[in-house]
């Protein structure tokens, strides 16, 4: 990797003074990661020499190494696509990514691309590593070498892992260009009617039934309230919630020691000693106090990189404020970690040993609220991270951490596991009132709805307008702003419906109609059609260009996922591995690679 960007001299605009500042960003950055850990460990941990089945793709089996490159591959993906690793950012669950799926999935397209003899050359790979790297950080850039030491290395990878997985992507663009060839054969033609019909507009009034409007005319009656728990039971169920006691390593306690290690920071020996950059280099032996290194790392990150910041002043002291976070966050896991060791070395091992051990060194014990896997404990600013440990406890194995926090580290241990239940009626009747109210509210505003359909759709026949009969019942219409099918936004009417609903529905009514009652989850509405108007003529011209490159993008990108698709239908090692992942039995929390 490092050959390809030596012959083709591809960061000559990355300043070679920046390895030292580089070392100070990771400082700041790196200090949060609580365990240094492989992607690969799931494959490699515990194999004990003996043979691993992995499945086959194309008849062929897969191997530990294809496998721990497709790994890496997948996890180096996701972080240059969000900032973080899948493991440790928990959109990554509600996004629906599933590690093994990807694996998988990139393991049937490299074969696809060594079957193909698709091959990246030496300076598109440099091109692109160079692009990447010079946008990293919000585009302050970083050296390769930079970039291995602070972040590839973290999780064992190195420079020539980033090179594997760049190449691949190229040669999976490639793949994608010939595949999805076909999907780039719109005319212009084609694309200036698929235009007006995304832009054509529509004007519209409305009728809403929002619940809200009913509830007062529900009765709470208490056999009522019982019969709807009853039926409602499973609705109430409280999930399986854990409960540890923690010894928490406040980083406020800290601030104090931090600061005077700081004002000491006087010379560059200082400087390393106290972990502000982490290796001697002729650049960094300029350096002669911290006010120093804050300057470098304002010219480095930018005027923009704090725009909370009123002016260099403020943004430099932000700055400073970081490094004594981040330092205060050092002292504060090396104390939680010296706690740690003598709690995990006693004997028997024993939850209450946190307790003892906490008095010896005049430390609080506190105990967590009972808390769910999806939501942490109230109180604490406490991640991912403390959710997982704590779930992992049990009475033999019952100490966690530590644990970085938003504010402190951490120092768990067990304290008791609650089942998942269904609490009494007695126990949540004024929740379970509330939503018996707005069930029966809904069911009021349906029927609602419906009778108001049938008089609207009589009265219309009769020569009547929308409006008059809207008035003659007493019912407010809503007059809508003219909407297409592309209108990303319409706040008047987003207040009771969906915008995307909304677009389905219109869009299907004839002008001077009505659609028939439709219902949502808190009520429901009816709209009019009123008149449908002609598109811009100069402005579809003038988008047109641009129009027809995202469709020609978005056919190119569907004619390869189906060309996929086949392909994977076809390889019947690939379709027992994805049958395998669909049914096999999710953890309540994702495994750590």
């Amino acid at each position: 990797m490092r050959a390809l960007f030596a012959d083709k001299h591809m960061f000559g605009t990355i300043r070679r003074h920046q390895k030292w500042l580089w070392l100070v960003i990771i400082t700041l950055t790196v200090i949060s990661f609580v365990v240094y850990f492989s992607p690969y460990q799931r494959v490699s941990g515990g194999l004990g020499g003996r043979p691993v089945n992995l499945g086959s793709i194309d008849g062929r089996p897969v191997t530990v190494e294809a496998y721990r490159e497709a790994q890496a591959d997948v996890y180096l993906r996701y972080f240059l696509a969000h900032g973080d690793w899948p493991d440790r950012d928990p959109a990554a669950r509600q996004m629906g990514f599933d590690e093994q799926r990807e694996i998988y999935f990139r393991l049937l397209i490299l074969q696809k691309i060594r079957e193909l003899s698709i091959q990246a050359s030496n300076e598109s790979v440099a091109r692109v590593a160079a692009d990447v790297l010079r946008s990293y950080r919000r585009g302050g850039g970083v050296t390769l070498d930079e970039f291995e030491k602070g972040v590839l290395h973290a999780r064992r990878m190195t420079a020539e892992d980033f090179e594997r997985f760049l190449r691949h992507e190229l040669c999976m663009q490639q793949l994608i260009h010939v595949a999805g060839l076909c999907g780039t054969l719109i005319t212009p033609a084609g694309a200036k009617a698929l235009y007006r019909h995304e832009h054509e507009e529509l004007t519209a009034a409305m009728v809403v039934f929002p619940a809200t409007n009913y509830e007062a005319r529900v009765t709470v009656t208490p056999g009522a309230l019982e019969q709807f728990f009853t039926n409602q039971m499973a609705r109430y169920r409280v999930p399986e919630r854990a409960q540890v006691s923690y010894v928490k390593f406040d980083l406020t306690n800290f601030f104090t020691e931090v600061d005077e290690g700081m004002a000491k920071l006087t010379n560059f020996a200082a400087l390393v000693q106290f972990g502000i950059i982490s290796e001697a280099t002729p650049e960094t032996a300029q350096l002669t106090n911290l006010a120093a290194v804050i300057d470098v790392i304002y010219g480095q990150r930018g005027t923009n990189y704090y725009r909370e910041a009123r002016s260099p002043e403020e943004a430099k002291q932000l700055i400073k404020d970081e490094i004594r976070r981040n330092a205060a966050l050092t002292v504060a896991r090396r104390t939680a970690a010296e706690f740690a060791r003598v709690i995990f070395d006693m004997t028997p091992v024993r939850a209450a040993n946190l307790e003892k051990v906490a008095a010896e060194s005049n430390l609080t014990v506190r105990i967590t609220v009972p808390f769910d896997r999806d939501n942490g404990p109230s109180g604490l600013h406490v991640g991912p991270a403390f959710i997982k440990a704590a779930f992992g406890l049990t009475d033999d194995d019952p100490f966690g951490g530590p644990i970085v926090g938003e504010d402190g580290v951490y120092v768990v241990a067990f304290d008791k596991r609650l089942p998942s239940e269904i609490p009494s009626l007695d126990a949540i009747r004024a929740e379970v009132a509330a939503d018996f109210r707005f069930t029966q509210a809904t069911n009021l505003a349906y029927q609602a709805g419906a009778d108001f359909y049938h008089v609207l759709t009589n009265g219309m026949a009769q020569g009547k307008s929308f409006s008059s009969i809207c008035l003659d019942t007493r019912l407010k219409s809503m007059l809508l702003p003219p909407f297409s099918r592309s209108t990303r936004s319409l706040p008047v009417a987003e207040e009771y419906v969906s915008l995307g609903l909304l677009q389905q529905v219109a869009f299907k009514v004839p002008v001077g109609q009505v659609s028939d009652f439709v219902p949502t989850s808190d009520g429901g509405f009816i709209v009019n059609v009123r008149s449908r108007l002609p598109v811009d003529e100069k402005k579809m011209e003038a988008e047109l260009p641009a129009f027809l490159a995202v469709l020609r993008q978005a056919g190119q990108r569907e004619a390869f996922d189906t060309w996929f698709r086949t392909q994977a239908d076809q390889d019947p090692g690939f379709r027992g591995i994805l049958d395998y992942l669909a049914k096999r039995e999710r953890p309540a929390t994702a495994a750590t690679p």
